[in-house]
């Protein structure tokens, strides 16, 4: 999450179907079964539904999907370009793929997620043989005694969760200068669009990966942009969903106030699919108390007449400035949405913005302390990690190692803070939830008569410096995120092959309206193009 700142193609896919992709360290595996029905497509760009269908048909079998995306992981994550996207591969993939498969031979499919390979980011709990550390060298060896519920929702679907991404450690809550895409425990992912470029972060890895088809599917977590950021500067399609609609059980935290998991996809559609499979009410999350009775089949408002006659609200503080660039290709987007029938209406800025800034950065360092505490209580007992305060300890032991590049002061911050019943905390949280539902984004939309509201995401991708750490633009995170509403962000165009992302934004449970909308556009603007492996852009001049 960001608070203060916030020609290569290879494809030896079809001789892989059949191939063991044996690998090392972190990516070691079983060997493969004998060889499966061979796809007669690449999977690198391939959606839900359409794997779905070739699986039904016998064409292909989630065995070889698997195989397929772990040769592809090996051929450009690992080596090649070395996007280093993937932190670590599940050894029993080809196992739960093959049970998979069995079932759809007797006649058993668990749904649309049925056989397709999932990433999910290394936040999320998983009790199998892959670890779960938040990028960080201080959860090394602590492997959680249960998944987390989102983790058996997907099982439930019939997703193969073929591995864990890399992220910025710690959900880029380490420190005010710190380098997104980077973990001590992972190193840096790196952009598949411009390899010099940055992912941003935090879900860095699980950007990355979608973005260069390393999976079907990936899901992210988000606080603060860490989900539609790195979205937008890898070309995809992400969506931080309504606070409350998916679990964070088993998620290492940042804030409750604000955390959630999302997907982060290549299409709306699998963006749909994915949210399908992991909504629901957790009897261990609170805030999910409503889950059930507001998730839908997200599929059926997939329109391509999602946004006739719709009223979206223009955000023109968000464009220009150091977005300037991002601001030409999405003025070209709104031509597109007026042209598929949307009425635009120009606001200067969202009322109550500006009002929450500071504040929003106390709740989530009173949080992340108790937050971190519970998960680790609850879900690695037996770790000798017990706080925050550990890991700062850790942190300082291993310093060669944990902080070559930056430091860890939103740890130290955070630590020195005081418990939940903190009167400064819970006058940080009012403000928040006043400033940026009732007096900024309910305001917006109900005093302007609008469906949603849309700005740039966020700037193009800037050059990795661990020296100066993140140099990036403005982006259009904040309100929705201390809000808890959701925000789905679409590929948009690009800028010197850079990409740049358009952000919808509406009110609590209004998942359905995002997903017309954006689909609508997606649609229309055929915006999004697959990566290309670039050492750097083409720089003019």
């Amino acid at each position: 999450m960001k608070l203060t700142r916030r020609n290569f193609i290879a494809s030896a896919l079809v001789a892989a179907l059949a191939t063991s992709t044996a690998l090392t360290g972190d990516l070691a595996m079983a060997a493969p079964a004998k060889p499966t029905p061979s796809a007669t497509f690449d999977v690198s760009d391939a959606s839900v539904a359409t794997l779905q269908a070739a699986m039904q048909s016998g064409k292909t079998s989630s065995q070889a999907l698997v195989r397929a995306y772990l040769a592809r992981i090996k051929a450009l994550d690992k080596s090649g370009p070395r996007v280093n996207s993937v932190i670590e591969v599940n050894p029993d993939a080809l196992m739960i793929a093959r049970t998979l498969d069995a079932e759809r031979k007797a006649g058993k499919v668990r749904g649309p997620m049925h056989g397709i390979p999932v990433l999910i980011k290394d936040n999320i709990a998983t009790a199998d043989k892959m670890q779960t550390t938040a990028g960080s060298l201080a959860l090394v060896g602590s492997r959680p005694n249960r998944d987390a519920f989102i983790v058996a929702k997907l099982r439930e679907a019939g997703a193969v969760i073929i591995g864990k991404t890399n992220l910025s450690e710690w959900a880029n809550f380490r420190s005010t200068r710190s380098t997104s895409g980077w973990s001590s425990r992972g190193g840096l992912t790196k952009n598949p669009h411009a390899l010099d470029r940055n992912t941003s972060g935090s879900s860095s890895g699980s950007g990355a990966a979608a973005a260069a088809g390393f999976a079907t599917v990936t899901i992210g977590t988000e606080t603060d942009g860490s989900i539609v950021s790195p979205a937008n500067a890898n070309g995809i399609v992400g969506l931080k969903p309504t606070l409350g609609l998916v679990s964070r059980s088993g998620i290492i935290p940042i804030a409750a106030s604000q955390d959630t998991a999302g997907p982060m996809t290549r299409t709306v559609a699998d963006a749909a699919a994915l949210l399908t499979a992991i909504s629901g009410t957790d009897p261990k999350d609170g805030a999910t108390a409503e889950a059930n009775t507001q998730m839908q089949d997200y599929t059926k408002f997939l329109d391509k007449d999602g946004l006739k006659g719709k009223r979206i609200g223009v955000v023109r503080n968000q464009f220009g400035g150091r977005n300037d660039l991002a601001s030409a290709v999405v003025e070209k987007a709104l031509d597109v949405l007026r042209a598929q029938g949307a009425v635009l209406v120009d606001l200067s800025q969202l009322p109550g913005s500006g009002r929450y800034g500071a504040t929003e950065l106390e709740v989530l360092q009173f949080e992340f302390k108790a937050g971190v505490a519970s998960y680790l209580a609850e879900y690695t007992p037996n770790s000798p990690i017990k706080s925050l305060a550990d890991v700062m300890a850790f942190n300082e032991k291993n310093r060669d190692k944990v902080m070559p590049y930056f430091q860890q002061e939103l740890i130290v911050q955070s630590v020195a803070k005081g418990g939940l019943d903190s009167k400064e905390y819970r006058d940080a949280l009012a403000n928040n939830i006043k400033f940026s539902r009732e007096e900024g984004i309910d305001k917006a939309l109900n005093d302007n008569k609008l469906d949603a509201l849309v700005a740039p995401s966020g700037s193009p991708s800037w050059l990795t410096d661990f020296i100066r750490g993140d140099f990036s633009g403005g982006g259009f995170s904040q309100a929705a995120a201390v809000a808890g509403y959701p925000h789905i962000t679409v590929p948009a165009g690009f800028v010197e092959g850079l990409p740049v992302g358009i952000s919808f934004v509406a009110g609590a449970w209004s998942e359905p309206t995002l997903f017309a909308m954006a689909y609508a556009y997606e649609q229309a603007s055929k915006a999004r193009r697959t990566p290309k492996f670039a050492k750097t852009v083409n720089q003019k001049g």
